[in-house]
């Protein structure tokens, strides 16, 4: 299994001074083996302890790879979380968040959405009240223009008579 850098130097902290606690407390304490805090200290002692440069802290994470470790985690059972979390260097508390956040987060898309929706329809009765009274201006306006080309035919015959 591997684990996060944030994992192995929280271990190494307490196995090294001042705390210099026992690698087997330490090993029933984290649920890491003994013989892999050995290996990490061996490590630190030769100078090849990694830095897992790509690494990323639990407030780096884009929107969208919070919701996709949310949904994985929501596959899991207790014990293949715990390896999950582990090798992500999360803590349960993070997908609660996050979990929390998302919600929010399209909570204020629907509740924003649904504002626009409001005020498209809004404009769309306003339209269609200026319409309609356009129509109506319009047909009055022909109809008075129909009247007027009779009132003018008749004029005509009344004169040429």
């Amino acid at each position: 299994m591997q684990y996060s850098r944030s994992v192995k130097v929280s271990v190494l902290k307490k196995i090294l001074p001042p705390e210099s606690r026992s690698v087997r407390s330490v090993s029933k304490e984290t649920g890491v083996s003994d013989q892999t805090i050995r290996n990490w200290q061996n490590q630190i002692k030769i100078g090849k302890f990694t830095s897992d440069s790509d690494e990323k802290s639990p407030r780096s994470y884009l929107p969208k790879e919070k919701y996709h470790i949310v949904m994985e985690s929501a596959r899991l059972s207790e014990e293949d979380l715990g390896n999950f979390l582990r090798e992500r260097g999360l803590h349960s508390e993070h997908l609660t968040l996050w979990d929390q956040e998302l919600r929010e987060m399209i909570k204020d898309r629907t509740d924003q959405k649904d504002k626009e929706l409001k005020a498209r329809q809004k404009r769309i009765r306003e339209l269609e009240k200026e319409l309609t009274r356009k129509e109506k201006a319009l047909a009055e306006a022909a109809a008075l223009l129909v009247l007027k080309k009779k009132l003018g035919d008749l004029t005509e015959e009344i004169g040429g008579v």
